[in-house]
């Protein structure tokens, strides 16, 4: 272990995850185990600025594990995006002694700890977003839970638009990226899914499977809208026109966000922040703990940031097979 890294500090910036209270735990205790003292510093980047922030212990994230949310808080901030801004985090850094900052969170996150390394400070980041939008891993933390979340609802959602004979046009979140929107509607069977990834031909990408389904006997349809494509609203407008079916919104929201996270999230958080920490204590900084299939690595937070993501070629394929959509 360095001996320079003797307090480590530990955040969470951006839109919160299910597993990001299982990354804390394992960066606490994996710090206690390396005998180095860690700080939670609460509401992201601007608490880094105000100088907010609580001791933590083996004790005080007992439980963590199973809990969704983040019990140091999440906030975002314009005033560090300024100079000004990063030179009051970094003198807080200085007051509080933090040699090593661990930030969960999504790109706006490793920007700052990019920042924040550029200054002197030692960071790592751990990619934690349902969005699954990081282009360095292949899975982020609360991104299998938001799907297992979303599939429930659909699930439930399907038994009453079967009943009513409907068409139902649910709009999942995350954000730009088509990644939960997909993988959701392999899980729900949807009759078809929209992201932005990719070009959307209504005709060919939304009534035809609907017609397809109707002629194979099926008499209620569910469409899958990521919201980067538009308004879900707009979607069921136009398919209640072309196509004169019962057609109804159904707008998931922020409920994706939340409840216990899965086990593959609380593992690989736990695994995540075991590495942060890890690379801190070996000297190791400016790095990126991330996923690439079942095997954890690392990468300089400049290169993560540079890496390009697609959606996951198979499972769109498999999703193109069972809907019959040739593109």
């Amino acid at each position: 272990m360095s001996n320079s890294i003797r307090r480590i500090g530990v955040f969470t910036s951006g839109g919160d995850a299910p597993g990001m209270n299982a990354a804390i735990r394992a960066v606490v205790r994996t710090s206690m185990n390396m005998g180095i003292e860690c700080i939670g510093i609460r509401r992201g980047y601007s608490g880094l600025i105000s100088g907010d922030f609580v001791k933590l212990d083996f004790s005080i994230v007992s439980g963590l594990l199973r809990r969704g949310g983040t019990m140091l808080y999440s906030a975002r901030s314009e005033t560090f995006k300024t100079p000004e801004g990063q030179q009051k985090a970094l003198a807080t850094c200085k007051l509080l002694g933090i040699d090593g900052l661990v930030g969960i969170g999504g790109d706006g996150t490793f920007r700052g700890l990019l920042a924040l390394s550029k200054l002197g400070i030692s960071v790592a980041g751990i990619p934690g977003t349902i969005d699954n939008d990081i282009n360095c891993s292949t899975h982020t933390v609360g991104f299998d839970t938001a799907c297992n979340t979303a599939q429930d609802a659909i699930d439930k959602l399907r038994d009453t638009t079967e009943s009513h004979e409907r068409c139902s046009v649910v709009e999942v979140m995350g954000r730009h990226a088509g990644h939960l929107a997909l993988s959701v509607g392999v899980a729900c069977g949807a009759t078809t899914v929209l992201v932005p990834e990719r070009p959307i031909d209504f005709e060919r990408d939304v009534v035809e499977p609907i017609r397809r389904s109707r002629l194979s006997g099926r008499t209620h349809f569910m469409v899958i809208v990521a919201e980067g494509v538009g308004s879900a609203y707009d979607v069921a407008a136009r398919i209640r026109e072309e196509t004169a079916l019962d057609t109804r919104v159904t707008v998931l929201g922020h409920i994706q966000r939340g409840g216990a996270p899965t086990a593959r999230d609380r593992i690989a958080a736990t695994y995540m922040g075991y590495e942060a920490v890890r690379l801190l204590a070996e000297g190791k900084s400016n790095r990126v703990v991330c996923m690439q299939g079942d095997t954890y690595v690392d990468y300089d937070i400049d290169e993560a940031l540079n890496m390009k993501k697609d959606l996951d070629i198979q499972t769109y394929t498999v999703m193109q097979a069972l809907t019959g959509v040739d593109y």
